[in-house]
């Protein structure tokens, strides 16, 4: 066990005693192969309701100097660093009613988003349980592990696809438009809103639940046997090429998937 892993197994010690708290796993990179030297410790913690403020920052000052404690940025959370080895620790507390709402929503009645929209089985799926109270974690970590739903795919693949081009206002009208413009910051925002569509088309079409932000590109090279032609040439051009050739990619990245579909 490494020095970092000792420090979280007492971490996890002090947390599963706050009465509330009805779960503890760690996702993220550590446990989807994808962590390097500057990777966190992704802690999920799934309780009745958010553990109180002042207790939360008696733990983190054990293991760290200067811990930023109850953020709100994205979910309820605490940062901080390992203060004997610098490991950067991102804490987010979930409630039990917002992870079964969206694994219910997506996994289980088979509703489609815009982007992105199996992220949240993913995680559950690849999360590594450190405490489960009473087995709750676990049974809905196996639902998730149930095979992907035909419908749901369907539903992805239907819905991004079309907004890719096929309807009025899609992202390639939005992204012509700001091109025309020369509105530099649109442009990447239509280009990023494009690409969340596009992988979670092609993750959908091999049945694989979405990772999430980081590294698609080699996670879709590693895991997809049905891939687009062209596919990482076409990505990275629509991402980081000269504003104006985003369109012609654009037009070829459609292209390509509509011949599979």
């Amino acid at each position: 066990m490494t020095q970092n892993e000792k420090i979280l197994e007492k971490m996890v010690q002090d947390y599963k005693n706050f009465d509330e708290v009805k779960a503890i796993v760690i996702s993220g990179s550590s446990t989807a192969n994808t962590c390097d030297n500057s990777s966190d410790y992704d802690i999920y913690i799934y309780c009745k309701k958010d553990p109180d403020v002042s207790k939360r920052r008696e733990i983190a000052l054990k293991y760290s100097a200067n811990p930023e404690i109850d953020n709100h940025y994205f979910e309820t959370g605490d940062v901080y660093y390992f203060r004997e080895t610098g490991k950067p620790v991102d804490i987010m507390y979930r409630s039990l009613e917002s992870i079964e709402g969206n694994i219910r929503w997506v996994w289980e009645e088979y509703n489609a988003c815009l982007g992105y929209t199996t992220c949240f089985v993913y995680n559950v799926n690849k999360s590594k349980i450190l405490f489960d109270r009473d087995g709750w974690f676990k049974e809905l970590q196996e639902k998730t592990k149930q095979p992907y739903p035909e419908k749901l795919a369907k539903n992805i693949i239907t819905k991004n696809f079309n907004y890719l081009k096929d309807v009025m206002f899609s992202y390639y009208d939005q992204l012509k438009t700001a091109v025309q413009r020369n509105d530099y910051v649109s442009v990447n925002h239509r280009s990023a809103a494009f690409l969340a569509s596009y992988f979670d088309i092609i993750f959908a079409m091999n049945r694989l639940l979405h990772p999430g932000e980081k590294k698609l590109v080699e996670f879709a090279k590693q895991n997809c046997k049905i891939i687009p032609a062209d596919f990482e040439c076409n990505v990275n051009n629509l991402a980081v090429g000269d504003v104006s050739e985003r369109i012609q990619s654009a037009e070829k990245m459609i292209d390509k998937i509509r011949v599979l579909l």
